[in-house]
């Protein structure tokens, strides 16, 4: 009897702690990318990764959890294009501070496989968000995107925001804040 205590309590610590903690150290949590699409990113963009709340200053770590919480700051998943295909906006970073380069990424997985389309880059530490279908009214040309699917937003806080939008043929951008 006491054989089969000590056995149970040997295989619920096993459970409850050592299980969580190898699955926490494999994954970068809200950040990580599935596996195909992070295999594909290491070689076509190495030394670069996913901006984290980590690489944000405290600022702005502040600013992005007031309206997203905790949600990566460099990863959305999104049906942009439309067609329920797993997709992902991200931000890349390589380099450091004050001398950062951003580069922004969508991908989606069209059999089988991965395809990624740079969308814009910048220098420091942009984050990345999505809003949903809708009239988004602009600074620059396209002054309106109409959206039917929802959007994309990079936005460089308390600085610049641009919108990305699928019209079903194109991409279109357009300045939301400068």
């Amino acid at each position: 009897m006491r054989l089969k205590f000590v056995l149970i309590c040997a295989l619920s610590v096993y459970m409850f702690v050592l299980i969580p903690a190898v699955n926490a150290a494999s994954s970068d949590g809200p950040c990580a990318l599935p596996p195909g699409l992070r295999d594909e990113i290491s070689k076509q963009y190495p030394g670069t990764h996913i901006v984290t709340l980590a690489d944000l200053d405290e600022y702005d770590r502040k600013l992005f959890r007031k309206d997203h919480g905790t949600r990566c700051p460099g990863l959305v998943k999104i049906n942009f294009y439309g067609d329920g295909n797993p997709t992902r906006a991200f931000v890349l970073i390589s380099g450091e501070n004050p001398k950062r380069k951003a580069e922004l990424v969508v991908a989606r997985h069209i059999a089988d496989k991965w395809q990624t389309r740079s969308l814009e880059t910048a220098d420091g530490t942009p984050v990345v968000w999505s809003e949903g279908p809708g009239k988004y009214d602009g600074m620059s040309d396209p002054m309106t995107i109409r959206a039917k699917y929802p959007v994309i937003v990079f936005c460089g806080h308390e600085s610049w925001a641009i919108l990305y939008g699928w019209t079903g043929k194109e991409i279109e951008k357009t300045w939301i804040s400068d």
